[in-house]
């Protein structure tokens, strides 16, 4: 199963905000045995981002969307989720319930009165119109849940806030909750070496052959300007640390069979 993200704002991609939950969410997958299949960046246009949830929506993966679900002029992904499926936004009891819990305890803290009428509170609850059947994400933070929504493609689209304080306990939740099946739980390894003059062509019948003879995944990752080795490809296997150390050592004889120049060998675990 793919795992995917959507990440959404201008502030993003006018660089007012660098992003963090690619990083993130790389971490998080990985500490899980999983790993990001793509991520797309949408700015706060709600033509765009219909598309790219209709695409995920459609995907059968799982995607993790971040930001625009509060209830200021600019955030559009509610309305932009409903239209993506076809479904009218709905008040969720849940998070109705919820979100008005958080009005209490805010207006306890500020020492004032709690006012479910007064005008700010009945917009608050506009953070709580969802598409119709989506289920609530639970925000440890303060409480305005997240939701998540499926398509008929079958993709399962998690909508998060934007804030990283709020959104990663989010996605660890919802990752922990529905996806432990999918963790992978054995060990895994990566070996590599660095090779000196050699090109990606010279080297694609050797990475197809390791990765037909073995139980492993083959990568090369190309360097022209390195400011230790310089020009250079950090070529590698990956995979079950029996199945790696077996490739590797096919590996490293036939690049020595070719004349290679080889430089540092590299572990990851």
């Amino acid at each position: 199963m793919n795992f995917g993200l959507i990440i959404i704002g201008d502030e993003i991609l006018s660089g007012k905000r660098t992003d963090k939950h690619l990083g993130k969410a790389i971490e998080l997958l990985s500490a899980r045995g999983l790993s990001v299949a793509y991520a797309d960046y949408v700015g706060d246009d709600p033509a765009r981002i219909t598309q790219t949830l209709q695409r995920a929506f459609a995907s059968g993966d799982v995607v993790f969307s971040f930001g625009g679900i509060g209830a200021t002029p600019d955030d559009h992904t509610r309305q932009c989720a409903g239209q993506a499926l076809g479904l009218p936004l709905e008040l969720h009891p849940q998070a109705e319930a919820l979100i008005r819990e958080r009005m209490q305890d805010v207006a306890q803290e500020q020492g004032m009165p709690y006012e479910p009428d007064r005008a700010d509170n009945v917009h608050r609850l506009n953070m709580g119109m969802f598409p119709r059947g989506a289920e609530i994400i639970p925000n440890p933070y303060n409480k305005i849940p997240g939701f998540t929504c499926m398509g008929l493609g079958g993709g399962h689209i998690h909508f998060v806030p934007g804030f990283p304080v709020m959104a990663w306990p989010m996605v660890e939740g919802v990752l922990d909750t529905r996806y432990s099946h999918l963790f992978v739980r054995e060990a895994y390894l990566e070996r590599s070496v660095i090779v000196f003059g050699a090109m990606e062509s010279t080297l694609t019948p050797l990475m197809e052959t390791l990765e037909r003879e073995h139980a492993i995944k083959v990568f090369s990752l190309p360097s022209v300007d390195h400011p230790k080795w310089g020009r250079h490809i950090e070529l590698g296997v990956k995979g079950p640390p029996d199945a790696v150390e077996s490739a590797f050592r096919a590996l490293m004889a036939d690049l020595r069979a070719m004349g290679m120049s080889l430089g540092p060998e590299l572990v990851r675990g």
